[in-house]
């Protein structure tokens, strides 16, 4: 199943919460995304549909192998670009802004090659 941005900023925000407080419901994923809870209902159905999240029976999500495969590589990318805009004297805010459309937008083997070519300039 294509997955389209906002599920793949879905899945990011599930990792991010998991790794601050372990477990995680709709409810820390609206408040964490501003969005209401319906609007997390619905996305957390078509991501379950998907087979990207599973949700237990006391209501918390995780992450399937795909799942968690799709928000690692997002993640990944949102912390490269952020770092990258910050050393080039973009405000975070700013960055962090632009990187999460950034993230979405690269491709993977230009991703790679943008990765490995800052790496080896570090």
């Amino acid at each position: 199943m294509k997955i389209h941005a906002s599920g793949e900023d879905y899945l990011e925000a599930v990792l991010i919460l998991q790794k601050k407080q372990g477990m995680v419901r709709s409810v820390d994923l609206a408040r964490h995304m501003g969005f209401s809870k319906p609007s997390i209902s619905h996305a957390v159905g078509v991501l379950r549909e998907g087979g990207f999240l599973t949700m237990d029976g006391d209501g918390f999500l995780h992450l399937t192998d795909i799942g968690r495969e799709v928000a690692e590589k997002i993640y990944e990318r949102h912390l490269f670009f952020t770092e990258q805009l910050v050393a080039a004297g973009v405000d975070l805010e700013t960055a962090e802004q632009e990187a999460c459309r950034m993230e979405h937008a690269i491709s993977d083997i230009s991703f790679q090659k943008l990765k490995e070519k800052i790496q080896k300039t570090d």
